[in-house]
């Protein structure tokens, strides 16, 4: 990427580039009405562990799927990508990129749209408000991985591209796989036909060990170090219980089939305090209101040598629900037992990219995601703040949040000083 490009104002752009791209590109005519098996063309945006592991489960999703288009800030990402899939037997004949379809830097992401009919978003979540308006605002179909956004503007861009996509037809499957899978599915449809009753309390964990880091070189910039580093930076992963404990407050939304109303909370950086994990929490509990007076616990950690759980447990008035990752049981106990095995689940992230082509291709009602994961999205994102500040935050104020944690011009060679790590009771609220 030139000097020149790198210094554009990407992130203020974007709105006008994506209606450029609305108004001169050449869609495929109809596809999310179509019961027919033309080919798809899909773009990828965001190379890394989580975007191959997608485009793979995508390609495997529909025998027409071809993928014609990458772009990633690094090359070598992109690189790996393609290499990996190439070196597929059962999806090599699905790729067809050559070089020049192989875009490198920030506004890769506007080459990808050009080129394709559906697009995938795999970047750091900071980026995503960005992608997923240019996306809906070139008539695309998307998939986008969790979270949407990791602020409240972020958020309110997604909830504007939700009406935009549905004023198109468009089709739109996030990165929130328990919803399309099996046991989740059966044990929602349990807890909304009354299985236990009115609920009356929940909770829900995700705890476990650390995740990677990657070493600071000498040729890295700050904006190169953040971007390989970017779940220790919260303008680039709205922190752990953003990019991560979000899965378990979305199950606990579908559950209640509402979001809260406020919370409080508490959470600190009290292991994990070396320079290269930024300068995120490494733990937080959230005591979330949800309507009618229901409460719920939230808990999350990355710490090692602790107690994990990756769970989630509803209290009704006629019985109780817990779910369980690791064992992928489903299980309600009361006055109507059932449980729910690992042998009978299904395969959640190959499954929600089924479905993404039964969308598009007009074999099943047309699904369109964004909604429900910007309000999960906005549920963690009032935790954080609730933890980093110690006040009392409803669902307006975070929603309605002036606080932009992405800065406004991003360069390759710009000074990007790692924040203070918050302090509650000392840290302002905006």
């Amino acid at each position: 990427m030139s000097n020149e490009t790198s210094r554009r104002d990407f992130l203020k752009t974007s709105a006008v580039a994506g209606g450029v791209l609305a108004a001169n590109l050449t869609l495929l005519g109809d596809v999310h009405a179509q019961q027919n098996n033309d080919a798809i063309r899909v773009g990828l945006v965001g190379c890394g562990g989580r975007g191959s592991g997608a485009i793979a489960q995508c390609l495997q999703a529909d025998p027409n799927a071809r993928l014609v288009a990458v772009a990633d800030a690094f090359r070598d990402r992109a690189d790996g990508c393609l290499t990996g899939l190439r070196n597929n037997a059962a999806l090599r004949e699905r790729v067809d990129v050559p070089n020049e379809r192989v875009f490198v830097g920030l506004e890769g992401y506007q080459r990808v749209i050009e080129n394709c009919d559906l697009v995938l978003l795999a970047t750091p979540p900071g980026f995503r408000p960005t992608h997923i308006r240019a996306v809906i605002a070139a008539r695309k179909h998307l998939f986008t991985e969790k979270p949407i956004a990791v602020d409240g503007p972020g958020v309110r861009t997604v909830l504007a591209a939700f009406d935009e996509a549905n004023r198109h037809n468009l089709t739109v499957v996030a990165g929130t796989q328990r919803r399309y899978q099996t046991g989740y599915l059966e044990t929602m449809r349990r807890i909304h036909d009354g299985a236990i009753g009115r609920i009356l309390f929940a909770r829900c964990y995700w705890n476990q060990g650390g995740l990677w880091s990657r070493a600071r070189t000498a040729s890295m910039t700050d904006l190169e170090w953040q971007l390989r580093n970017w779940l220790y930076f919260t303008w680039l992963s709205g922190d752990h219980i953003v990019e991560q404990h979000v899965h378990n407050l979305d199950v606990v939304n579908w559950a209640l089939r509402a979001h809260p109303v406020k919370c409080i909370g508490l959470g600190g950086r009290q292991v994990r305090t070396a320079e290269v994990h930024g300068h995120i929490f490494d733990h937080f509990a959230i005591d979330y209101e949800y309507p009618n007076n229901v409460r719920v616990l939230s808990m999350c950690r990355q710490i090692d040598g602790c107690a994990n759980s990756i769970s989630e447990s509803l209290t009704g008035t006629d019985g109780i629900c817990n779910t369980a990752a690791g064992p992928r049981l489903y299980q309600i106990t009361g006055e109507r037992p059932w449980t729910f095995q690992r042998a009978q689940d299904n395969e959640p992230y190959q499954a929600e990219h089924v479905a993404l082509f039964e969308s598009i291709r007009g074999r099943r009602t047309r699904i369109n995601d964004l909604r429900s994961v910007a309000e999960s999205t906005l549920t963690a994102i009032m935790g954080r703040m609730a933890a980093y500040t110690g006040v009392e935050v409803t669902w307006d104020a975070a929603l309605n949040s002036q606080q932009s944690l992405v800065p406004e011009r991003i360069t390759w060679d710009m000074r990007l000083a790692v924040p203070p790590v918050a302090v509650p009771g000392r840290t302002p609220l905006t």
